[in-house]
């Protein structure tokens, strides 16, 4: 019921995840991003240790491959499972579990993965693929992954309804929180929605405001 995108942006090292679905709250469970380490898109039955789990692991230097290994092996319901990875050096790696419904399906190549399930077919991820890779390089990542994001639910997205209902971005920055954090609920054209609220967090204001959260100093972290 969920299609999602993930990439690094070679130029500045950022990290993004863009997910939709005909459900509620996607933005809560599916992405999961940390600057300077990786990002984790875990949806199907989701599992949001998946993406905990997998960015602590990415913290440790580990490969996208050798933590999508490690995170198989963990968990005993695999097969109701999808999530895909990328790790610092822009390394990507992707698991469709046999029993996640419908038609299900990942796509993965150096710096971007896409994946799905309960999908009108493979074209949804083929056109997000295309869209990103086809996309202005210069765009911020964001936009890129929005563009991806609509091409996929323009090539018929989740087979249940021709519009998502939830929808969500998550892109780093340099802080330890990320840059931008978006979501739609709950709406009937949740896609559209969210294209047009990235607008908004792209005006002058709101751009000198997380510009102002960036520069707030980082607190020790007590260990008791």
């Amino acid at each position: 019921m969920t299609f999602s995108i993930l990439a690094r942006d070679p130029s500045n090292g950022r990290f993004g995840v863009a997910v939709a679905t005909c459900h509620l709250a996607v933005g809560s469970t599916v992405p999961h991003i940390r600057s300077g380490v990786g990002a984790v898109a875990t949806q199907a039955h989701t599992n949001p240790y998946l993406g905990i789990c997998g960015l602590e692991r990415l913290e440790q230097n580990r490969s996208a491959e050798e933590v999508k290994a490690s995170l198989l092996r963990d968990d005993p319901q695999r097969d109701r499972r999808q999530f895909h990875l990328i790790d610092a050096r822009g390394a990507t790696a992707a698991w469709t579990g046999v029993d996640c419904g419908g038609w299900a399906g990942h796509r993965s190549r150096e710096g971007v993965a896409v994946a799905g399930n309960l999908l009108v077919g493979e074209e949804v991820l083929l056109a997000m693929e295309e869209a990103f890779l086809s996309s202005d390089p210069n765009w911020k990542l964001g936009r890129r992954l929005l563009h991806a994001l609509q091409a996929g639910e323009a090539a018929g997205g989740d087979r249940r309804s021709p519009h998502a209902t939830s929808a969500a971005l998550q892109v780093s920055g340099e802080a330890a929180f990320p840059l931008l954090d978006l979501r739609i609920d709950y709406h009937d054209t949740a896609v559209a929605e969210l294209a047009g609220l990235y607008e908004r967090s792209q005006l002058l204001w709101a751009q000198a405001w997380r510009d102002e959260l960036a520069e707030r100093p980082i607190l020790n972290r007590e260990v008791a």
